[in-house]
C-alpha cells in the first residue's frame, strides 16, 4: 500500500511539472478586464497551446523556455500579435476596440424551455414560472417525462431513477426526498437534466438518472440572496433560504441554509374483497415536518492548475404523522359485521451528512485533467410509531380484541468511498475519460416490538429484528467521444464487481451475493445538414434494491395488515435503446424500447382465510415498454410560447406470481401542454398555464386509473428589478390522485390515494451584492449508495 501511494504521488508530481505555466492579464484601453479572449501560443508556426481568458486572467502551459508568438483575438476588438521571450514574471496585454464596431447593441438570447443533447434532455427551470415558483420538488415534478407516485417515488419516462444534485446523489427517497427538495427554493435551480440512458461515467445503478443543477454566479465579488415563501393548502407551510458565495485571492467559499415547515394530508381508501366479507377502510394521514438543510464548501487554488476543495452537506428532519382509520367489515349482502377503529401515530428524527475531499489537476492547457474524490457519508433515521386498534360490534359494544403496540426502530448507514477520474483530449477531437471507484456500505437496522398495557411495555422477542447489510462495489470505466464530420459518437464500458452480505440476527438468516457485470453504453448522432438530426443510443443498466426493501422487520399497520422486506431480493437488469429524429433543432420524435428482467417491486398478498393483508418485496419476471415520444415547441405569437409533449407506449408485464402467472398488455398515453405569456416587458409580468394527462396503465398485476391536473403561475419583477415575486396554484381542480386495483385469481382489492397537491404559493426572491465566481460543480464518490437510503 505504501508503494502504491508513493507511485501515485510521483505520478501526480510528474504531471504537475511536465509543463511551464505562464500567467497574464488582458484588458481594454480603459483598464477593464476582458473575458473570453482567445490566447494562442505558437513556435515555428506550430500551435503550442490555446486558452481563453477568465475575467481577464489567463494561464497557459508550454514545454520549454524560448521565443514564441503570442496571438490574442476577441470579437469587436483588434487582434494582437507579438513575439515574446518566455518565461516572464507576468504579462499585460491591452486590446483596442475596432473603430467600426457598433457600440450600443443589445442581444438577448433566451434558452428554450427544453433542450435535447446527445445523452440527455435539459429542462430550463428558470424559463418556467410554475416550475420556478415554489420549491425544487415542484421543479422536478414539472420536468418532461417525470412521474411521481402516491408514495413520492420518482420515475423518468416510467423508468426507475437515481437523483443527483449538482452531480452529487441525494441520500433520500420517497417522503424524505420530497421533504428535502421542498425545503429548497426552485429559484436556486437552473436545470433539471434527464439522462434516459446514462453514459458510462455514471455508476451503472439506476435505469435512468436525473441531475438537478443549481444556478451559479459568474463574476468576482460577493453575492447573497434571500428568499421566502408561503404555501396554503389544507394547512399553511412556509420556507426560507439564504445562499452566499465569496471569493478572495486563492480562496473561494460558498454555502446555503434553508428551513421548511410543511403540514400536508393524504387520503386513503382501501377496499378488499375476502370472498365472504368485504373490508372498506377510510383514513386521512396528516404529516407535519420541519426540515433544515445546509451546505458549506471551500476551494483553495493551490496553483493555476490545481484546486483542493472540501464540501459538507447536511440535512436534519423532525416530523410526525397521525393516521386515524375506520374499517367497516360487511357481508357480501352489505350487512355490517363489525368496525375497526385504528389510530397510528409516529414521530421521526433523521439526519444525513456527506463529507467530501476533492483534488483537481489540469494539465496541458486543460487538454487533460485528473480528479480525485474521497467521501464519508453517515445517515441516521429513528422512527417511533404507536398503533392502537379496537373492534366494535354493530351495536357499538367493544370486543376483547385489543391491539396496542409500540414498535420503535432505527437505521444507521455508513458509506466510505473513493474515486479517481482522468480526462484526456486526444488528437482529431477525441475525448477519453477513464476512472476507478471503490465503495463500502454498512447498514444496521434495529426493530423492537412491544405490547402496551397503559404505560407498561412488554417486549415480544419473536417480533424483534436486528438486520445488518454490507455491500462493497469496485468499478472501472472508459468513455470515448468525438466528432467526425456529420457524425458525433460516444461509447463507454463500465465494469462493476459487487459483494453483498445480509444477516438477520434473530432468525439467523444469511444471504450473500457476489457478481461481476459489464455495462456498455453507445450514443450516435448524425447531422447531414443544419435542420436534420438523427440520434441513436443504447445502455445496459442495473437496479439494486434500496436497503429498506431488504430489511425483513415486520411493520404492523393494524392487527390485520403487516409489511416486511425481503433480504433475498436480487438486482434487476435493464436493456434500453432509443432512436430519434430532430427537425430544425426543435421538433423531436423518438422511438424507444426498454426491457427489465427480475423486476423487484412491492407485492400485496391477501389471505382470505385469516383476513390478513401481507405486503412484502419480490422479484417478478419481465417488464417491457415500447413507444413513441413527440416534443414540439410552437410560437403562435411573439408573446405566446407553447410546448407540447406526447407519449404513446405499449406495456407488457409477464411473470409467475403466487401459485399462478400473468401476461398483461396495455397501450397507454401521456401528454402535457405548457403555455407561457409575456404580458408586460417593463415589469417582467409573465403568466404560465400547464396541463398534464396520464391514461390508465399497468404494473405487474396492478392497474392504475387515468388522471390529470392543471397548474397556473404568474411572476413579475419588483424592488427595482432586484426581486422577483411569484404566485402559483398547483392542481387547480384537485384531480391529481391515484386509483389502483388488483383482480388476480382470488386477490380482489382496490386502493385510492390522494396526496395533497393543490397549493397556493406566494414567494419572493431578493438578490443583492456583486456577482461572483461560481463554485465548482463536482461529483463525489458516494454517488449511488447514498440514494438507496430510506
Amino acid at each position: 500500500m505504501k508503494n502504491a501511494i508513493l507511485y501515485l504521488l510521483i505520478f501526480i508530481s510528474g504531471l504537475m511539472y511536465s509543463q511551464i505555466l505562464q500567467k497574464g492579464i488582458i484588458q481594454d484601453g480603459n483598464g477593464r478586464m476582458l473575458d473570453a479572449a482567445t490566447v494562442t501560443l505558437s513556435k515555428d508556426q506550430k500551435k503550442v497551446a490555446t486558452v481563453f481568458s477568465d475575467l481577464g486572467n489567463f494561464s497557459m502551459g508550454y514545454p520549454e523556455a524560448g521565443n514564441y508568438t503570442l496571438t490574442v483575438t476577441l470579437p469587436d476588438y483588434q487582434p494582437v500579435e507579438m513575439l515574446v521571450q518566455l518565461p516572464k514574471e507576468s504579462m499585460m496585454i491591452t486590446m483596442h476596440r475596432n473603430e467600426h464596431t457598433i457600440q450600443e447593441v443589445t442581444l438577448t438570447k433566451r434558452k428554450p424551455l427544453i433542450e435535447r443533447k446527445i445523452d440527455r434532455v435539459s429542462f430550463n427551470v428558470e424559463n418556467s414560472i410554475i416550475a420556478s415558483g415554489g420549491s425544487a420538488w415542484e421543479a422536478l415534478t414539472k420536468a418532461p417525462g417525470i412521474q411521481i407516485t402516491s408514495a413520492n417515488t420518482v420515475t423518468a419516462n416510467r423508468k426507475n431513477v437515481r437523483i443527483y444534485l449538482d452531480g452529487k446523489p441525494l441520500q433520500l427517497s420517497g417522503d424524505d426526498l420530497a421533504a428535502y427538495l421542498q425545503g429548497m427554493p426552485s429559484d436556486q435551480v437552473s436545470q433539471v437534466e434527464i439522462f434516459s440512458n446514462p453514459p458510462a461515467r455514471f455508476d451503472a445503478e439506476g435505469a435512468s438518472v436525473v441531475n438537478i443543477v443549481t444556478k451559479k454566479a459568474k463574476k468576482q465579488g460577493f453575492n447573497l440572496s434571500l428568499s421566502g415563501g408561503i404555501n396554503q393548502g389544507n394547512y399553511t407551510g412556509y420556507t426560507g433560504n439564504t445562499t452566499f458565495t465569496y471569493r478572495k485571492n486563492k480562496w473561494n467559499m460558498y454555502g446555503n441554509y434553508g428551513f421548511t415547515h410543511r403540514k400536508t394530508i393524504q387520503d386513503h381508501n382501501i377496499f378488499i374483497n375476502y370472498g365472504n366479507s368485504l373490508w372498506n377502510s377510510l383514513s386521512r394521514t396528516v404529516y407535519d415536518s420541519d426540515t433544515h438543510d445546509y451546505r458549506l464548501g471551500v476551494d483553495y487554488q493551490v496553483s493555476d492548475n490545481q484546486v483542493l476543495g472540501f464540501l459538507i452537506t447536511g440535512n436534519n428532519r423532525k416530523g410526525s404523522s397521525e393516521s386515524p382509520a375506520i374499517t367497516e367489515i360487511t357481508s357480501p349482502a352489505m350487512k355490517l359485521d363489525s368496525t375497526l377503529n385504528t389510530d397510528n401515530y409516529a414521530s421521526t428524527l433523521g439526519s444525513q451528512h456527506a463529507f467530501n475531499l476533492n483534488y483537481n489537476l489540469k494539465l496541458d492547457s486543460a487538454k487533460s485533467s485528473l480528479n480525485i474524490d474521497l467521501d464519508y457519508a453517515p445517515f441516521r433515521n429513528v422512527n417511533r410509531p404507536f398503533t392502537d386498534n379496537v373492534t366494535l360490534l354493530p351495536d357499538g359494544s367493544l370486543t376483547s380484541d385489543f391491539f396496542h403496540i409500540y414498535t420503535p426502530s432505527s437505521q444507521e448507514i455508513s458509506i466510505m468511498s473513493g474515486k479517481a477520474d482522468y480526462y484526456f483530449k486526444a488528437a482529431k477531437g477525441l475525448e477519453i475519460t477513464s476512472g476507478i471507484k471503490y465503495s463500502s456500505t454498512e447498514s444496521i437496522s434495529i426493530f423492537d416490538y412491544f405490547n402496551r398495557d397503559g404505560a407498561e411495555l412488554k417486549a415480544v422477542e419473536a417480533n424483534r429484528n436486528h438486520f445488518t447489510y454490507r455491500e462493497k462495489v469496485a468499478s472501472t470505466y472508459t468513455s470515448v467521444s468525438g466528432n467526425f464530420g456529420s457524425w458525433s459518437l460516444q461509447g463507454g464500458l463500465r465494469g462493476e464487481y459487487t459483494r453483498t452480505r445480509g444477516y438477520e440476527q434473530n432468525l439467523n438468516l444469511l444471504n450473500e451475493q457476489n457478481y461481476f457485470k459489464l455495462f456498455p453504453t453507445v450514443f450516435i448522432q448524425y447531422k447531414p445538414c443544419e435542420n436534420h438530426e438523427f440520434q441513436f443510443n443504447y445502455a445496459y443498466r442495473i437496479e439494486r434494491p434500496e436497503y429498506n426493501r431488504l430489511n425483513p422487520a415486520k411493520r404492523f399497520l393494524s392487527p390485520y395488515s403487516v409489511y416486511a422486506g425481503n433480504p433475498a431480493l436480487q438486482p434487476a437488469f435493464v436493456h434500453s435503446l432509443e432512436a430519434g429524429y430532430t427537425y430544425s433543432k426543435k421538433y423531436n420524435l423518438t422511438a424507444y424500447y426498454t426491457s427489465t428482467r427480475d423486476v423487484f417491486t412491492n407485492i400485496n398478498i391477501q389471505d382470505n382465510d385469516t383476513k390478513r393483508y401481507y405486503g412484502t418485496q419480490a422479484n417478478l419476471g419481465l417488464s417491457t415498454m415500447a413507444g413513441i415520444r413527440l416534443s414540439a415547441p410552437v410560437k403562435p405569437a411573439s408573446w405566446w410560447d407553447v410546448n407540447i409533449l406526447a407519449d404513446i407506449y405499449r406495456q407488457r408485464e409477464k411473470s409467475d406470481y403466487l401459485s399462478g402467472s400473468y401476461d398483461n398488455h396495455m397501450i397507454s398515453f401521456s401528454g402535457s401542454m405548457s403555455q407561457s405569456f409575456s404580458i408586460d416587458k417593463k415589469t417582467g409580468l409573465k403568466a404560465e398555464i400547464n396541463g398534464t394527462y396520464n391514461s390508465s396503465g399497468i404494473q405487474g398485476i396492478y392497474r392504475v386509473r387515468a388522471n390529470f391536473f392543471v397548474d397556473l403561475g404568474v411572476k413579475m419583477n419588483v424592488l427595482k428589478n432586484a426581486g422577483t415575486l411569484k404566485f402559483t396554484i398547483t392542481d387547480i381542480f384537485n384531480t391529481n390522485n391515484n386509483l389502483v386495483s388488483i383482480h388476480f385469481r382470488d386477490q380482489q382489492s382496490r386502493f385510492f390515494y390522494q396526496r395533497e397537491s393543490r397549493f397556493i404559493t406566494l414567494s419572493l426572491l431578493y438578490r443583492f451584492g456583486n456577482n461572483i465566481s461560481a463554485p465548482r460543480n463536482r461529483k463525489t464518490a458516494s454517488e449511488e449508495e447514498r440514494k438507496r437510503m430510506q
